[in-house]
């Protein structure tokens, strides 16, 4: 595969990327306690995002391209607007915190972390108005379906779970639990991610291998191998060519 940029300012390792919704930039959030927002067509930065005090694990873009969320070891959840230098809101978890994404409406932050809890952050008032409570240990990873309905979360409970975030859903929000991809002694942050029309799961693992579920029945459908360490990140293709 040709190589068609390198992208080099951080100054640690890379945690996340994540494209924005019209995919002229990209997001990254690194160890050396920043976020930058890269050009794709020029291939360089084109933005810094400096607040966070340690590591930060995770990012996300809203439908709304200026706006990006990012979650890091310091304890906060953080909103940034890309047309300014500093963040616009800084919401403070007790616990690191190891993944964030937006709701469909980009109103609330959904975040997760060490505590093993899914929080979601209603981003008018700055506080916590849902917290969704089943996995047992490090959440490493959440993605939003397509629809905007569900919450897709990996952890190293060793489980991938489904979760029912539309207003008024019964209490118990936890609709299924996918099991086979692994985490190891590594704590590595392994992603997950849902196809483009929702009807597959998609997740890395600690063993290799990269595992595909059906959304529906939860069966197994892939495992496929071929690399020579962990896992860490997946993506679908946008025409669903499974």
């Amino acid at each position: 595969m040709r190589k068609h940029r390198l992208l080099t300012r951080h100054t640690g390792s890379i945690s996340q990327i994540c494209f924005t919704k019209d995919g002229t930039h990209l997001v990254s959030a690194s160890t050396d306690k920043s976020m930058a927002m890269w050009d794709l067509e020029a291939g360089v930065r084109v933005r810094r995002f400096k607040g966070h005090q340690s590591f930060v694990n995770s990012c996300d873009v809203s439908d709304n391209p200026t706006m990006i969320c990012s979650g890091s070891d310091d304890g906060t959840v953080r909103l940034w607007d890309s047309r300014r230098r500093h963040c616009v809101k800084t919401l403070n978890n007790k616990y690191q915190v190891t993944a964030v994404c937006f709701n469909e409406k980009a109103d609330s932050i959904m975040s997760g972390g060490i505590d093993n809890h899914i929080k979601s952050w209603d981003l008018k008032h700055g506080e916590v108005s849902l917290e969704m409570k089943g996995h047992c240990d490090t959440i490493s990873c959440l993605s939003l379906s397509p629809d905007g309905n569900f919450l897709l979360s990996n952890s190293m409970d060793n489980t991938v779970r489904m979760w029912d975030v539309r207003p008024f859903a019964p209490a118990n929000r936890c609709l299924k639990a996918f099991v086979g991809a692994q985490h190891n002694f590594e704590k590595n942050l392994i992603r997950c991610c849902w196809s483009p029309q929702g009807t597959k799961i998609v997740s890395g693992s600690s063993d290799r291998m990269v595992y595909v579920w059906d959304t529906s029945s939860r069966k197994l459908l892939y495992k496929l191998p071929g690399h020579t360490g962990s896992v860490n990140d997946v993506d679908c293709h946008p025409l669903n060519l499974f």
